[in-house]
């Protein structure tokens, strides 16, 4: 049978369900992407229904980049600059090549399925089931066991960013208070059904992002270069590795790559999505990160947080609201899949109640925010979660799972997607995983993963558990009063 007829694409209800259209239009009104639509737009469809590419593009390139700008400042501190700019670009496409093995296991999963007969309407698959699909039960327990815990630590994240951006607008409450505020705001993302209805939120959020990105480049450029600054980078071995991690963990972030494809109408339009994405990220990225550096050099190094350097102004506050609103969105997102797991294990999936199901996921919030108390440690922390968890999440899982699931003769000659254009050999392909799979496990997991909790202990030596305020300027120390005078 041909790809197209063996496909299907994804298209929600109102209650964020499933139901099942041909992937290259059949169901759909002539050949439409929006199913749904029917040549009909309406307010709902444009706001809440997003399956289309372009929601694709949106979705991966808002998911990519969120509280990491604010900390790639820091990483170049630890790097310097030409380290700083080929890291990005090397784990840039790296990310993007191994976030397209991932979106070919899907499709290879989905079409060995669907010849089984096997219906996919009110499920939606996730990465730990393609695993298990293609390459049984073991495969499975690994990618279940890393991308939960990547995504908990992501959402932990999101969260210890809001708390640290919000105080460089009211500093009247420390991080911590902060943190339990936010914590209880982003428990309202169990209401979004699934990736569907983040049309708006993925189109808002990168205008955010960007509105951000190009404020820190510009804000760096007009305030220019500190007196006495200095850019010794890279200095030690420790702050390097943890500054390269950082920035593999910032291109890293195709954890919820399958849940993003399984909302598209047209799944195997997905291919080249996460390229482009990352293509449009280094515009952001790497004008601020380093004009940011070129600005303020080591100072970088005690402020993980690039908005901490650049001083108090309209434009700064604006900038503070708008990431505390992607990082709501972007906490969504990596929340989403938790929710898919949670709701599988505890048998809700299939309930079409929004209420029972968000009911159903209140428990998931209640460890993230835990955790983000306990580890305030904005900046380390993403060199930490790069090192231990995204190294094989998203970098050496998929690229070992492409070459076992095409590694015999039949299974090549039979495969959903062929070789892209550009690497047309299969042994191309095999030779280019083995190289990730190797980089990434020596390099990102061993050197990345000693400096990084080398630097993590640090941190929890210097500001203890359950930190009040991280890295918060100390007040100033009341002078002692003068001495009365004797007569």
């Amino acid at each position: 049978m041909a790809r197209e007829q063996l496909e299907e694409s994804i298209v929600a209800d109102g209650n964020g369900k499933e139901e099942e259209v041909g992937v290259m239009g059949i169901g759909a009104a002539d050949g439409a992407d929006d199913p749904h639509g029917g040549g009909k737009l309406s307010m709902k469809s444009l706001l809440w229904h997003g399956g289309s590419v372009w929601d694709a593009w949106f979705s991966c390139a808002s998911n990519q980049v969120a509280q990491v700008l604010l900390t790639l400042p820091y990483s170049f501190s630890q790097l310097g600059m030409l380290s700083g700019v080929l890291l990005q670009i090397f784990y840039g496409f790296l990310g993007s090549w191994t976030a397209y093995l991932i979106s070919v296991l899907y499709v290879e999963y989905r079409s060995r399925k669907e010849k089984e007969g096997v219906n996919f309407k009110n499920h939606v698959i996730q990465w730990f089931e393609v695993l298990d699909g293609l390459l049984g039960p073991y495969w499975k327990a690994a990618g279940l066991a890393f991308n939960c815990t990547f995504l908990l630590f992501g959402s932990v994240i999101q969260l210890i960013a809001c708390a640290s951006n919000i105080y460089y607008i009211n500093d009247r409450l420390d991080k911590r208070t902060w943190t339990y505020i936010f914590g209880a705001c982003c428990a309202t993302t169990v209401f979004i059904p699934s990736f569907h209805n983040y049309r708006i939120w993925s189109f808002l959020g990168l205008g955010m992002t960007t509105y951000t990105a190009w404020y820190l480049a510009i804000a760096a450029l007009i305030n220019g270069q500190v007196e006495g600054v200095s850019h010794t980078g890279p200095s030690k071995l420790v702050l390097y590795f943890t500054g390269a991690t950082n920035i593999l963990y910032t291109f890293g972030g195709h954890a919820v790559t399958v849940e993003i494809m399984h909302a598209m109408w047209k799944p195997a339009k997905f291919k080249y999505i996460y390229l482009l994405a990352t293509l449009y990220v280094f515009t952001l990225t790497l004008p601020s990160a380093a004009a940011m550096y070129w600005a303020f050099g080591d100072e970088l190094l005690t402020h993980s947080n690039a908005f901490s350097l650049l001083p108090k102004t309209g434009w700064r506050d604006a900038a503070v609201i708008l990431m505390l609103i992607h990082q709501f969105i972007t906490f969504g997102f990596a929340c989403t899949p938790l929710y898919f797991v949670w709701e599988k294990v505890i048998g809700m999936h299939d309930t079409k109640s929004l209420f029972k199901r968000a009911l159903a996921r209140l428990p998931i919030v209640v460890p993230i925010w835990f955790l983000a108390i306990i580890f305030p440690f904005f900046g380390p922390i993403n060199s930490a979660v790069g090192a231990l968890l995204v190294s094989f999440t998203v970098y050496i899982i998929p690229s070992l799972a492409h070459i076992l699931t095409y590694r015999t003769a039949s299974a090549r000659m039979n495969a959903a997607e062929k070789p892209p254009f550009f690497l047309p050999s299969w042994t191309g392909m095999f030779v280019l995983n083995a190289f990730i799979v190797v980089w990434v496990l020596v390099v990102g997991f061993g050197l990345g993963g000693w400096a990084s909790m080398v630097n993590f202990i640090r941190q929890i030596d210097t500001f203890g558990l359950f930190a009040k305020c991280y890295q918060c300027p100390k007040p100033p120390v009341p002078a002692a009063p003068a001495p009365l005078p004797h007569h």
